[in-house]
Formats: structure tokens, sequence, C-alpha cells
């Protein structure tokens, strides 16, 4: 059977757009991920009637009706009792919810003394299956009234997200008798529309496995999803397919699920036993922080110099007064002594490292936004890339450290550097 869903996100702070609603955005990615197509997103106020409201016509339109926010022990979390009333379920108290509400006010408060309110939040509609709530106090739920499936999370993010994983999808998953599988290519090198028309005919012709691909900050996702009796059964059917989608896309696919760029570089370098270090300049670090973003990252990541102005890539790199007065401090001569000043100060086996324009203005040597050098060194030599990252500043940053991390891959796995 398929299911269609509305995700009711409960909260007068995100109508006044004082908080993002990352809720919505976190259901409806798990929610794609089951083979559930979200219909509608609905924002309502704290508002009892204008939550009936939306519940009315969520009825009409939907067999799932997801609702996040309101599930806590204030005046305003109305959205339990409101949502129970709606659908005709009265509430009952639940005590093995109410006996985690007193240990955990017991350990944060130091005191077996509730507040009146508390325990409101261990009132949940009769015969629902409740869901614990890791990170906080308020938990959620899911019941069937009506011929629809109605889902309670609460607001805060954190806990949304937990519940999210432990509670609603599961519920959700019991639904089907059949099981939804993916994998995720990650693709760095062709645009969303270069990737779409590469791969147009199999996308319009294929229906169950189905290709479809997502626009990233700077690089594509592209989703291979089958719908089968088993992982198994769903696996064999994906097989030709992504067989194929190889064979066209070849080495711009640089991991299948996985997070980024940089995992599939800091696993390539924890194999070999070898280290990394940066020097940057235009992206002010980003090198770094995303390596060290990553657990583990320690044992191939040894460090990064942020050399932004010019005298500081004399004074800690080493790179030549002279070349960088007569090439400027933007210019392939200098991007690639910057990188072989990191590989030497920090006693790597390789080395990245970035100048040029990030923006908003043109440099003093007339160099334009959006250009950028990114040198890579090695025990092999060192290679320096041209690139042009755009003029919006963050992304061109962004950007760049993609394509540090994409030379150094191709360079672990002995690929060619594109054109």
């Amino acid at each position: 059977m398929t299911h269609t869903a509305e995700i009711l996100s409960v909260g007068t702070e995100l109508l006044l757009g004082n908080i993002a609603n990352t809720d919505a955005q976190d259901v409806s990615v798990a929610l794609s991920e089951l083979g559930i197509d979200v219909r509608w997103h609905t924002v309502v106020g704290d508002n009892p009637e204008r939550v009936k409201q939306a519940v009315a016509v969520a009825r009409t339109r939907a067999d799932i009706l997801i609702a996040t926010g309101g599930l806590g022990p204030t005046y305003d979390d109305l959205t339990k009792k409101t949502l129970a009333e709606a659908f005709g379920k009265k509430l009952v108290f639940h005590e093995p919810s109410a006996r985690k509400i007193r240990e955990l006010y017991f350990q944060r408060l130091k005191t077996e003394e509730l507040p009146d309110h508390a325990l409101l939040q261990a009132w949940l509609p009769e015969g629902c299956t409740v869901f614990e709530n890791s990170c906080g106090t308020a938990p959620g739920c899911g019941f069937e009234a009506g011929g629809m499936h109605v889902l309670m999370l609460p607001g805060p993010p954190s806990e949304c997200r937990a519940m999210l994983r432990t509670g609603a999808v599961p519920y959700l998953k019991s639904l089907s008798d059949s099981v939804l599988v993916s994998r995720n290519f990650r693709i760095f090198g062709i645009g969303e529309s270069s990737c779409e028309q590469l791969l147009r005919d199999v996308m319009e012709s294929s229906e169950n496995p189905t290709l479809a691909p997502y626009a990233k900050e700077g690089e594509v996702l592209l989703r291979l999803t089958a719908k089968a009796g088993s992982e198994e059964e769903a696996g064999a059917m994906m097989a030709p397919l992504e067989n194929h989608v190889r064979e066209i896309l070849g080495d711009l696919i640089y991991g299948v699920d996985v997070d980024s760029l940089e995992q599939v570089v800091s696993g390539l370098l924890k194999e070999r036993g070898q280290t990394l270090a940066s020097a940057e300049s235009c992206t002010g670090g980003l090198i770094a922080k995303r390596m060290t973003d990553l657990p583990g990252s320690s044992a191939v990541f040894l460090g990064g110099a942020v050399t932004y102005s010019t005298p500081s890539k004399h004074r800690v790199l080493g790179v030549d007064e002279t070349l960088l007065r007569e090439k400027g401090a933007v210019s392939p001569e200098t991007a690639a002594a910057m990188a072989e000043g990191a590989r030497a100060l920090y006693g790597a086996d390789y080395a990245l490292s970035t100048t040029g324009v990030a923006g908003p203005d043109s440099d003093e040597r007339g160099n334009p936004v959006g250009l950028v050098y990114v040198a890579l060194a090695s025990g092999r030599g060192t290679v320096v890339r041209e690139f042009r990252c755009g003029s919006v500043r963050a992304r061109c940053r962004s950007i760049a450290v993609n394509h540090a991390l994409d030379m150094l891959r191709r360079e672990l796995l002995g690929l060619s550097q594109p054109e």
C-alpha cells in the first residue's frame, strides 16, 4: 500500500521565524527513505482551534499525519490534548513514562518534588504506541484512528531526531509488508543538470528501481531506490542499474552510502597509514575543520596553517619573499610553495594548499572573484590546479575545499586529475 503523509508543525515561534523548522526537514528525509510520499507541510501556531482546523484538512488528503512540537509541560503545549480530541481518543495516564519523568527530574534537579504540570506529559492517547524520549522528558506516540495513522514527536530538534529514529521509523516500517532499500551515490565534478542529462533516459524508463539526483553544496547525490519483499531481493533488482550508473559516471562517483569527501579521504589515508597537513589562505581553515570534524581524524590529520596574510605565508610556511612579490599571493607558484611548506612543517605524507579570491571584490592584482589555486604536495611532487569557484564567498570557499579533497582522493586511488 502506498502512503501519503502530512507534517504538522505546531509552534508560534515557527510562524514568527524565531527558529528554523528543522524538524519538518528531518521528518521529510526519513519518510522519503521509507518510500512514503510527503505531500504537505503545515505550520500552525499554539492555538487549539487552528490545530483542529489543520487536522481536519489533513484528514481529507493524507493517511499519515506526523505532528511535531507541543508535547511539553507548559500551558502552550497543546498538541497531544488537541489531537486526541480531534480523533476521539481519551488520554490515559502512562505510569512508565511518569516513572521516567520522576527519575529525570531527580537526576537533573536533585529533587523528588515534581512541579504540578510535569506529569501532564505522562498522559497519552488510549491504546497508542509510546515512543520513549531518550533526550528529554516528553514521550511521543503513534496511533491509528479513522483510517489515519497519527504520530506525535517533540519539538526540540535533538529530541525529535532521536525519537524519529527509535520510535517513528520502526512504527512506520510496520505499516508495510515490503522494504525500501536505497543506495546513495556521492558525485563530485559535475553539476546536477549535467548528471541528469547523462542519466535522463535511465531515469525516465525506471519505475522500480528508481533513480533520482539531488543537488548538494558543490556536489550531487544520486539515489537509487528499490521496493521489494526483502533487502536481498531489492539488492538484486538494483544491481544492473547500479552497474550502469558506474559505467556512465566512473570516477566522478567518490563514494556510495558515505557522508562526505573528507570521510572518504580519511578512510583512504587510514588504510595506507599515511598523513595529511594543510596550508590555507582563502578557505580560512575549512580543510582543517572538515577533517577534524571526523572522529579519529588525529590518526591522519597532523595540522593546518591558516596563512591568510601575504607575510604569514613567508613567516610560517617559508614561501620565498621574492616569489610572493613577483607572482603574488594568488598564483600557482605560491600555491605550490604553500603546500610544500606545510608538508615540510608537519612532516606529512601529503599537504593541500588553497589560495584565491573568495570575494566580494577582486584582489589588488586584479584577480577575479572565485579564482582559486589548489596545490597537492607529496613524495611524487607537487600538482597545482586552477578553479573558478563562483562569486558567492561562502560557496566559493566550500567548493574550493571540495576540489582540494577530491584532488587528494584521486591521488590516493591513482586516478587522473580531470580537466
